[in-house]
């Protein structure tokens, strides 16, 4: 959701852009502020960012993007496995075209990693169909492979070659996503995907990888229950590793077209027999990735009109509660990928004192003067109601 002021929106950023009366009444009623959800020496994502904003602190529990996702696919992993992202992309004359091959739906990503198994899979490689582009490939063998790998969403538009995994291994992340090329181009999913002009999955791209992390459970650490409501691979393997219970909900896509009415009633009823539940929702990150502003307001007014205003009338009929809201990360319009800045966060208590009498915005975020400059110890705060 944060964002960068706009030329075009009169040089306001998305989130002052858009119509959130809910979110504006949590932050005004309630504390407002920055919090670093990006520690120095890593780099920006939802695997750092939300570790972070789940109150562990990534030097010391990340291993990297793609173990966190395979444990949602309820893939164990053996001591020394490994386990790499695998997006499935569009390739043009060598241009990475589309970080997720248009969305590829979940059956047609299926039939794509069968394929691959079936090519390139043996005793050693295997391939996992996780959530339409978002899938998972395992090496079993004995060579290390710690190469330094970039994000497919950080090169839109530019040549893949210069971006190629390099260092330790990196020959064996290079051969297979070569080799992936000639087998996807003709494939018959994709013969259709351009029939109807959509894009096609003729390549993947391997990073975010690493072994087995190992997180306490979060009620050892908090003393609390959580669950969780997302459509994301990445949160539903962290809620597994926490000991949270993943919440399924028809309808949640992960993406614009994702039902926000659907998470929030899932979210209410959840609240009756946990003590904290999250709801993640992915639609702004998606609409950044894009460049698309518009739906990116639209995404922040769906938010606030469909979830945060439901959710937060029904806490109203609790005693004693609290609501935080905040993005993970940024991801500008303007630059179409993460970055690192402190996010704006604000926290509602049912016996709050503290009132900001703000809206919610970066900029109101940064003039209260009040930073959490470890982003992990906001949930700590956000427990014991001491911010408040």
């Amino acid at each position: 959701m944060a964002d960068y002021k706009l030329e075009k929106l009169s040089n306001r950023t998305p989130l002052e852009a858009a119509r959130t009366p809910n979110l504006d009444n949590i932050a005004s009623g309630g504390v407002l502020g920055l919090v670093s959800t990006v520690p120095k020496g890593f780099k920006p994502g939802s695997d750092i960012a939300c570790l972070s904003v789940l109150g562990y602190d990534p030097a010391v529990y990340y291993t990297g993007r793609a173990p966190l996702e395979s444990a949602s696919l309820g893939i164990e992993l053996g001591k020394h496995d490994l386990a790499v992202r695998c997006n499935l992309i569009t390739i043009n004359d060598g241009i990475l075209e589309d970080f997720t091959a248009g969305h590829i739906s979940d059956n047609e990503a299926e039939l794509i990693i069968a394929l691959l198994n079936e090519s390139l899979g043996n005793n050693k490689i295997s391939f996992h169909a996780g959530t339409s582009y978002r899938n998972i490939m395992i090496y079993k063998g004995d060579s290390r492979i710690e190469a330094d790998c970039t994000p497919p969403h950080d090169i839109i538009g530019k040549s893949i070659e210069q971006y190629l995994p390099k260092g330790n291994g990196s020959e064996i992340l290079i051969d297979l996503m070569k080799s992936s090329y000639p087998l996807l181009v003709d494939h018959d999913v994709n013969k259709v995907r351009i029939d109807l002009g959509d894009n096609p999955a003729n390549m993947i791209w391997l990073w975010g990888q690493g072994q087995r992390p190992s997180i306490e459970p979060f009620k050892k650490l908090y003393g609390i229950s959580g669950a969780v409501i997302t459509g994301v691979d990445l949160l539903k393997g962290l809620a597994a590793y926490l000991g949270w219970k993943n919440i399924n909900v028809p309808g949640a896509t992960a993406y614009l077209d994702t039902d926000y009415g659907a998470k929030a009633r899932y979210a209410i009823k959840a609240m009756e027999s946990h003590d904290l539940v999250l709801i993640h929702i992915e639609a702004p990150d998606e609409a950044g990735h894009e460049g698309n502003i518009h739906e990116k307001i639209r995404a922040i007014e769906n938010i606030d009109r469909k979830i945060i205003g439901p959710v937060f009338d029904a806490l109203q009929k609790h005693k004693e509660f609290r609501m935080l809201v905040l993005p993970d990360h940024y991801t500008p319009i303007s630059k179409r990928t993460h970055t690192s800045e402190p996010v704006p966060f604000t926290i509602y208590s049912s016996d709050s004192v503290k009132e900001s009498k703000l809206s919610f915005s970066e900029s109101n975020a940064k003039k209260t003067g009040l930073k959490v400059k470890k982003g992990y110890k906001l949930m700590s705060h956000f427990i014991e109601g001491d911010l408040a």
